[in-house]
């Protein structure tokens, strides 16, 4: 059973960092318009450039061994404190999935935050 749940644990993390990478085109990513705020200039453009900078350090973030499933990291943005929070939720995107494990049943939403947002 203890097999069963670190292969359950580690297919999450491998779907997660999927989404993260940006290979899981059912994914949503969300961004918070305060972490928004606080990175960019205010102008479209520059919020085009902060939006790109989120990712980057999103795709580049490092988990610690209490996120074995890899769907919570801290990390520095511009030095603004974030965070990426990941959650599983069905098809409809109206309910909890009922096996984040499998992709077929799993949309998974990445929200990027400040901290304070968390």
């Amino acid at each position: 059973m203890l097999a069963t749940t670190q292969a359950t644990t580690e297919t999450i993390a491998r779907l997660n960092d999927r989404a993260r990478q940006g290979l899981d085109r059912t994914a949503r990513i969300v961004i918070t318009a305060n972490l928004l705020a606080q990175i960019s200039d205010g102008t479209f453009p520059g919020d085009v450039v902060a939006q790109a900078r989120v990712m980057k350090a999103a795709r580049e973030c490092t988990f610690t061994s209490s996120s074995p499933e890899r769907d919570f990291s801290s990390f520095e943005i511009d030095g603004v404190q974030a965070c990426l929070k990941i959650d599983y939720y069905d098809l409809c995107l109206e309910f909890g999935s009922d096996d984040p494990a499998d992709a077929s049943v799993t949309r998974r939403v990445i929200t990027i935050m400040a901290r304070e947002d968390y």
